[in-house]
């Protein structure tokens, strides 16, 4: 049976703008609907939603044209960029707003953790918001009582449960809120990036939550997050949205490989740095201006990692530095970094730095690499950074033979990301 689906769905906002028309626009509008019996102008006209473009029209598309149904029991994973339209989606499926057009059908109590702390009252307490949020679902006191105790033993909060929620932290917020939506028995259960907030102790036991409402319990779980090891583990089926419209759709394996495979459509061995790429708050006394891979894009494992930036002196004053190599992985987690002893800026306005790691003992996989350039504080502890920038280059390590180009090795993917070749054994 189908818990949800949706039908030709689509959300349109007009930027710039508290309100969504003006008086024109009404009168525009009005004109065209009542009196030539025309549908809604403004429903023709708009942009796909790239929040890094300033675009030539004043309306965007969140969404656009969405379809899919969900079964009832099934857990499925929404993954996309930032700003791709995933809390769109779920604030519709939540009836925060309306669709511009298409329609929603549910079957079954929804319950929502959206950000952090949605649907509580500051001024009330952790156990006040508990009944409210149940109330507002429709349960009676008694049943919001039988489960209070195991609530606020998932959540953790048990010493702060009777202190107003204005006083709570963000992980508690998080924590609470997600305790009230799991156990408050609701047909549908609707995470946005829960795991962002809470510590590693709440994720796993999130995780683990979410498994049992979904396979045990038989309920339905949307859950948008960008742990791509999470949706995969946890979830049966995905969704990838891009720009406001579904680009694919499968079990939660394949839609988190096509997510993964699709960043690497910018592989390239130069690349000039943008304000996408760039930390936002960095002082660029030292200006990380591009990057070149000078070692092959597809690598074999025992090739070096080679590099080489170029760098713009903006403020003369500043004389030593130190620069950063970060590796991490397409699902976006850090595997390692190599931090260099501290240089003396040469004596011109641009300089050259050639960076080689001959041992980098990864697996097998695709990788991206970010740079920082800026100097240790007095103290050692701290890092002040001239300027960092993310996803420059990409690179991906094979089992393969440097000459033939020929597969040598298998290396399972559950061995790790690492290899670690050398070891020194003693047998006694």
């Amino acid at each position: 049976m189908k818990a949800i689906e949706f039908d030709n769905i689509s959300k349109q906002y007009r930027l710039g703008l508290v309100s969504t028309r003006t008086l024109s626009h009404d009168l525009n509008r009005w004109w065209a609907m009542n009196v030539l019996h025309k549908e809604d102008p403004y429903l023709k006209i708009g942009e796909t939603n790239v929040r890094s473009h300033k675009g030539l029209s004043e309306y965007v598309w969140a969404l656009k044209d969405i379809n899919f149904s969900v079964e009832q029991g099934d857990v499925v994973g929404i993954i996309g960029k930032n700003g791709a339209g995933k809390s769109t989606l779920l604030k519709l499926l939540s009836r925060v707003t309306t669709p511009t057009t298409g329609t929603i059908k549910v079957r079954g109590r929804i319950a929502s953790l959206l950000e952090v702390g949605t649907g509580f009252h500051p001024e009330m307490t952790g156990r006040e918001n508990i009944y409210m949020n149940g109330a507002i679902m429709g349960m009676t006191k008694a049943e919001i009582t039988r489960k209070l105790d195991e609530i606020v033993d998932f959540s953790g909060c048990e010493r702060y449960i009777d202190t107003p929620v204005k006083r709570y932290s963000s992980g508690m917020k998080v924590r609470l809120g997600f305790a009230v939506a799991a156990h408050l028995d609701p047909e549908i259960l609707v995470v946005d990036e829960v795991l962002a907030v809470g510590d590693a102790e709440f994720q796993k036991k999130a995780i683990g939550k979410m498994q049992d409402v979904s396979k045990g319990e038989g309920r339905t779980v949307l859950f948008v997050s960008h742990n791509m090891s999470a949706v995969k583990s946890l979830c049966k089926s995905g969704i990838l949205i891009e720009n406001g419209e579904i680009v694919f759709s499968g079990d939660a394996a394949n839609t988190v490989r096509e997510y993964l495979d699709s960043k690497t459509s910018h592989f390239s061995t130069f690349t000039i740095t943008d304000a996408k790429n760039r930390l936002y708050n960095v002082t660029k006394d030292l200006e990380i201006i591009s990057a070149r891979m000078l070692s092959p894009i597809e690598l074999a494992q025992d090739e070096p990692i080679q590099v080489e930036l170029n760098i713009k002196r903006n403020l003369q004053s500043i004389k030593k530095f130190t620069i950063e190599m970060m590796i991490d992985n397409f699902e976006e987690q850090r595997i390692g970094s190599y931090i260099s002893p501290v240089y003396t800026v040469p004596d011109k306005d641009t300089f050259r730095i050639t960076m080689l790691v001959p041992n980098h003992n990864l697996a097998r996989g695709k990788y991206c690499l970010n740079f920082n350039i800026g100097l240790k504080d007095e103290n050692e502890y701290g890092f002040r950074d001239y300027d960092m920038v993310y996803n420059m280059l990409n690179f991906e390590v094979k089992y393969i033979d440097k000459k033939t180009k020929r597969p040598i090795q298998v290396w399972r993917d559950t061995w790790g990301t690492l290899h670690l070749r050398k070891a020194e054994i003693t047998i006694e």
